[in-house]
């Protein structure tokens, strides 16, 4: 039942994120090719992040807004398959050895970054590859496998250090959400002096903005990583620089070093506004769309598996 469980939860999050992954496929295009481009102010090409959407527009090229969707959805499939059949599967297995009936919220900070780390090993050469495809000249973004084969294997995982990084965000939303429930409770105290009525718990409505409020403000404080990642994965427009990359890879401190001195400290917060948008509607998307087909994903796994009991059965009685 655990493992029908695991499963279930997995699937349904893996569907989820496809689904959310492919409306919002523009809006992390145009998000992307914003974030790779470093240039002095007076040399940009997209000063806003419009601009790319206006590019496409212009030149009649609005489907290259889709170059690489197959790739990225392939990637999102697995990843929320590995992330939510790893949690699950980590949960239960602390809880049989701790004998705990429910997981505190260290423990499930633990957990989640297992599984987010086993996550990102898995998932990275796509990562990489779909993060290529996206800044790839609109109209010539090349396939999975040609992206993937550019460089050697080892360029496959451009920005690894930095994914497993990027798994403490959940760490920070929860240590932020509980800092504004804090307020919140500090501010309800308030009002109950004064309107001396009944303290209610928070509506889904609330706990809504509270989640995208969290997850913003975790955004925003891992923001310069997110970015540092795209630059390292990011296309080469030019020939020469294609060849220099496939010799030595774009390092941290180089990347770092470009934004700084090309941008400034503003630089490391380029894209923050869009990247916030696509992460806050995604993970609603995401978390709407799962809640929906995981009663369904739920009893068609059961009526597999009732199927396949029943099959057994009759063969061993044969």
């Amino acid at each position: 039942m655990g493992d029908s469980e695991s499963l279930s939860e997995a699937t349904s999050g893996a569907i989820g994120s496809l689904l959310s992954t492919t409306i919002l496929y523009p809006l992390d295009t145009c998000k992307t090719k914003y974030q790779a481009e470093v240039r002095a102010h007076g040399q940009r090409r997209y000063r806003h992040l419009s601009d790319v959407l206006w590019e496409t527009i212009s030149n009649g090229q609005f489907l290259s807004l889709y170059q690489g969707l197959g790739t990225k959805n392939l990637q999102s499939f697995i990843s929320q398959f590995v992330y939510f059949y790893g949690y699950s599967y980590f949960k239960r297995l602390y809880l049989e050895k701790s004998g705990s009936k429910k997981i505190g919220t260290k423990a499930n900070l633990l957990v989640a970054a297992a599984a987010g780390a086993c996550t990102a090993i898995a998932t990275q050469p796509l990562d990489t590859a779909s993060s290529r495809m996206q800044t790839s000249a609109f109209g010539k973004s090349k396939g999975l496998w040609d992206t993937l084969t550019e460089g050697d294997w080892s360029n496959a995982f451009d920005g690894l250090g930095i994914s497993l990084l990027l798994t403490s965000n959940p760490a920070i939303q929860v240590g932020v959400t509980g800092f504004i429930k804090v307020i919140l409770r500090v501010f309800d105290q308030l009002k109950l002096k004064f309107l001396k009525g009944n303290q209610a718990s928070l509506s889904a409505f609330t706990a809504f903005l509270l989640g995208a409020l969290s997850k913003s403000i975790a955004t925003c404080l891992t923001y310069p990583a997110i970015r540092c990642k795209v630059m390292i994965q990011a296309a080469e427009a030019d020939e020469k620089k294609k060849k220099a990359k496939r010799k030595a890879s774009k390092t941290l401190s180089g990347v770092v070093f470009a934004i700084w001195r090309k941008e400034g400290v503003t630089g490391f917060f380029k894209g923050l506004h869009a990247q916030i948008l696509k992460t806050v509607l995604s993970s609603a998307l995401l978390l709407m769309i799962k809640e929906k087909i995981a009663a369904t994903t739920w009893v068609v796994l059961l009526a597999i598996r009732r199927s396949l009991l029943a099959q057994n059965g009759r063969l061993k009685s044969a």
